[in-house]
């Protein structure tokens, strides 16, 4: 397997596994795929974290070995399924972290925009999408995602000259949420992982969804989308909990259901 996955107290770990960049091919997307949808389909799990088992790389990107002898319809299948793959994350309604501690570089990337939040380590990696000096443009996403996150003109100045940033410039820009130092980096990403794990995770999945889906109407058709997520969460038992802990003046515990 080129891709790992465990589950601690409510966490499951996704960590990419595939030696020396964690460069993906069918496989790996094959067992990308499968882990998202445990993290679906487990109710013990109610946060992920997608991060890399190995230095140096969180992901290169696309192996370009596998790709240089596809033909046309070969090459349009793999990008389909790479869509498909990564489109899971953002249906899915849990939080994913993208933990993000060495080079981040074209469907890497992809792969970490397609997560809710983007934490990193600081370093000396590069984080980027260069695919345009492969004569190629971004292929999981980058093309839309990138410029719904930061502005415009600095998204398509990243993808059209290739260039990398840092994490520390990544940051300004608004591409990671948080750099923690190194050495606490693991420690700060398991902690707020936590936190939200203890939480109402099914508020938590049903925000995220309306944010996602509603960004992709007009106000009013999010406003209904908004409406439609209250009333189903309205019934759930962490509502009964949190308004009865409120009133009992006492901290809640939230089951996610």
């Amino acid at each position: 397997m080129s891709v790992d996955f465990s589950v601690e107290q409510g966490v499951a770990g996704i960590s990419l596994n595939r030696a020396p960049a964690n460069a993906y091919d069918w496989q790996m997307l094959r067992d990308l795929s499968e882990a998202i949808q445990k993290v679906r389909q487990d109710a013990s799990v109610r946060v992920a974290v997608v991060r890399s088992a190995l230095p140096k790389f969180f992901c290169s990107g696309a192996d370009i070995s596998t790709l240089k002898d596809s033909d046309r319809a070969q090459f349009a299948n793999f990008l389909t399924l790479a869509h498909e793959t990564v489109d899971m994350i953002t249906r899915t309604p849990k939080i994913f972290i993208a933990a993000i501690a060495g080079h981040c570089l074209g469907g890497g990337l992809e792969l970490a925009l397609c997560c809710d939040l983007r934490f990193a380590a600081a370093g000396k990696y590069r984080i980027g999408l260069a695919e345009v000096n492969l004569g190629l443009s971004p292929g999981m996403g980058g093309t839309q995602r990138l410029p719904r996150l930061i502005p415009k003109s600095r998204a398509l100045h990243m993808m059209v000259t290739g260039e990398p940033v840092g994490p520390d410039e990544a940051l300004t820009l608004g591409i990671l949420d948080r750099v923690f130092p190194e050495e606490a980096f693991s420690d700060e990403v398991d902690k707020y992982a936590q936190k939200l794990a203890s939480g109402p995770t099914m508020a938590q999945g049903y925000i995220k969804l309306s944010v996602n889906m509603g960004l992709e109407t007009s106000l009013s058709e999010g406003l209904a989308i908004e409406r439609a997520h209250q009333n189903q969460l309205f019934a759930s038992e962490d509502v009964a909990e949190g308004l009865k802990a409120f009133l009992e003046k006492r901290a809640p515990k939230y089951q996610g259901k």
